[in-house]
């Protein structure tokens, strides 16, 4: 199960999931939002777009 390790990465998971369901456009994506829905499955970007961001800082080191 892949979590999110900053705010900003939970986001752009949650923009390429949204996406992917057909509820946004594909070509309104960029940056990391573009690549994760490129790589990543449906399931894989609803786990990292689940992640509790409390605890999470607003970027990582590798954001």
């Amino acid at each position: 199960m892949a979590k999110a390790k900053s705010k900003a990465q939970q986001q752009a998971a949650g923009a390429a999931l949204a996406a992917k369901r057909g509820e946004t456009d594909e070509s309104d994506l960029q940056g990391a939002s573009k690549q994760m829905y490129d790589s990543m499955s449906e399931s894989e970007l609803e786990d990292m777009a689940s992640t509790d961001r409390e605890d999470l800082p607003e970027t990582a080191e590798n954001d």
